[in-house]
């Protein structure tokens, strides 16, 4: 017999959930040192919930290079000093046009030696303030952030 909800599960749900992990790169771009470390975030445009400058990769840039990049169009981070290798990675499902969750592999790479800007491309369009580490992690939403951003 038919059972359209299995056929649905099998046919659609579960290829979705079997989707390989696409790759993001973020910033963390840290100032100070000791009890004075702090950690930059800025908020999402669609939900307004803190993260880190993060996207995907850029043809022609390696991968702390395109990081580096992200951090300057939604932060204002026009210079760093950001490291060769991440310092970990970090899961979360994006939601994609039609409101598609993909899941997304993001390796972190430091930022130190940060110098801001006040005019950037996405100045309108989000927030940045600078948190402690551990206020850092009680922020934002992936258990795997919060674990890196503790780790400080």
């Amino acid at each position: 017999m038919f059972n359209p909800l299995k056929a649905a599960w099998t046919g659609m749900v579960q290829p979705l959930m079997a989707r390989p992990k696409r790759l993001q790169v973020a910033a963390l771009c840290l100032r100070g040192d000791g009890a004075d470390r702090e950690v930059l975030l800025i908020t999402s445009r669609d939900t307004g919930r803190w993260i880190l400058p993060k996207g995907w990769p850029i043809d022609g840039l390696s991968a702390p290079g395109a990081a580096l990049q992200e951090a300057w169009e939604e932060a204002g981070v026009k210079t760093g000093r950001i490291a060769e290798e991440p310092i970990g990675s970090y899961d979360y499902a994006k939601r994609m046009e039609g409101g598609v969750p993909v899941p997304v592999e993001v390796k972190v790479f430091v930022v130190t030696d940060v110098q801001m800007s006040e005019d950037y491309p996405e100045a309108d369009e989000r927030n940045r303030r600078w948190f402690t580490p551990l206020k850092a992690a009680t922020l934002v939403d992936e258990p795997g952030l919060q674990e890196i951003l503790r780790a400080l």
